[in-house]
């Protein structure tokens, strides 16, 4: 199987015109020694991936053994690996990929060293079997180098108020183990410290219920919850009642169509950076003036609405450049829709992660708000397709569910 710098070779080389056509411009023997450069490069950059990511091995493989301060530091290693890599790769799919995967085995360390921590305490261990499920970006396999908690705790009936009493315990431990080893806290509060995201399976039940009868007093804030839950993904812990949660989330959204046609009017109404003539808007005075929040008025819009149509259609996958896939293979979406929504996806990704790198360089105070002017003229037009394709859209899904 061929490595991805030898894909990548070949991706090059297949972009070099005809030889006969080379020939009129340059001699044969000028067209090696371009060549010969061409391999040179082409070889040392394979050899920076490769030390990439046998420096990533060894830093996982480190995980396993180390307290929550170490996990810190081998946090930090393997984000710097990511942003050293992507500045060189400058793809935000394999990025997705590589920070997802190591920040589920930091966060599988945190579970286990909170565990030997309450042990330690003499509070015992699990009274009940448990899953610990990601949502956010972590549950869309998207992680990107800056990362909050977003997680939930789900455990098994019948421990009663002492299952209840550990698992607040836990819940808070697991928090602050996580803030350690490098996980932000969530602004939101989406945290295994709050009440509101962990519980017993039937707890669980009784919340969502309330939620899709229309049964609480703040339906906008639990209906954003309920948007939050749709990109559950079993983290670690039983996988059995991890899945049975997140089979339950599904199928509770699937048969309550007024809560479903809710999000979808919230997901047509997100405003985008779109102005006079489908022109890039900005803002027109203040600290961010000629800069728009790319999270807000674009990618987050293109992420909310595709979730949407996947919902609406009964797809499980979280990821969404898999659910953009799946909706183009049940007929929702043309190939040649399905391809602009992946590119526009990549492109608003991208975007957002040289952002997030120049917030760490100390360059720029946030990784939100980007400048059209200082990208040149083709990446602007990209740009602004991207945010159009998102405006299409919405469209399609105002007619889908009869949106006036």
């Amino acid at each position: 199987m061929a490595t991805a710098s030898q894909s990548e070779t070949a991706d090059l080389l297949d972009l070099l015109p005809p030889l006969q056509q080379l020939t009129s411009y340059c001699t044969l023997p000028e067209i090696s020694l371009a060549l010969e450069e061409i391999r040179t490069d082409i070889t040392a950059v394979r050899r920076r991936f490769e030390s990439w990511d046998a420096q990533s091995a060894h830093q996982q493989q480190l995980i396993t053994a180390a307290d929550s301060s170490a996990l810190k530091k081998l946090h930090d290693a393997l984000n710097q690996i990511e942003l050293e890599r992507f500045t060189l790769s400058q793809s935000a799919v394999n990025l997705h990929r590589f920070c997802t995967h190591y920040r589920g085995l930091l966060a599988e360390r945190a579970l286990q060293l909170v565990t030997e921590d309450m042990q330690a305490c003499g509070l015992g261990g699990p009274p009940v079997p448990y899953a610990l499920i990601s949502m956010g970006s972590d549950g869309r396999e998207e992680q990107t180098l800056i990362t909050d908690q977003d997680y939930l705790i789900v455990y098994g009936d019948g421990g009663g108020e002492a299952a209840d009493h550990w698992f607040a315990e836990f819940g808070t431990r697991l928090v602050d183990c996580l803030e350690t080893a490098g996980f932000k806290r969530c602004t939101g509060d989406i945290m295994t410290s709050n009440p509101t995201w962990r519980g017993s399976f039937k707890q669980w039940r009784k919340r969502l219920f309330a939620i899709v009868r229309y049964e609480v007093e703040d339906f906008a804030k639990n209906m954003m919850d309920l948007i939050v839950l749709s990109d559950a993904r079993f983290v670690t812990g039983d996988r059995i009642i991890g899945e049975q949660l997140i089979e339950l989330i599904r199928d509770m959204e699937k048969e309550h169509f007024q809560v479903l046609w809710s999000m979808a009017r919230a997901a047509t109404e997100m405003k985008l950076a779109l102005g006079f003539m489908r022109k890039l808007w900005t803002e027109p005075s203040g600290e961010h003036k000629g800069e728009f929040n790319i999270k807000l008025l674009a990618w987050a819009p293109l992420v909310m609405n595709i979730r949407i149509l996947a919902m609406s259609q009964g797809i499980p996958a979280t990821n969404t450049v898999q659910r953009i896939t799946h909706l183009e293979q049940e007929g929702s979406f043309s190939k040649e829709v399905a391809d602009g929504l992946r590119d526009a996806y990549e492109i608003l990704t991208r975007y957002r992660i040289l952002l997030q790198i120049k917030q760490i360089k100390g360059i720029q105070k946030d990784s939100y708000y980007l400048d059209p002017l200082l990208l040149n003229s083709e990446e602007r037009e990209r740009l602004r397709q991207a945010v159009i394709l998102v405006e299409d859209l919405q469209k399609q899904i105002r007619t889908n569910f009869n949106i006036v």
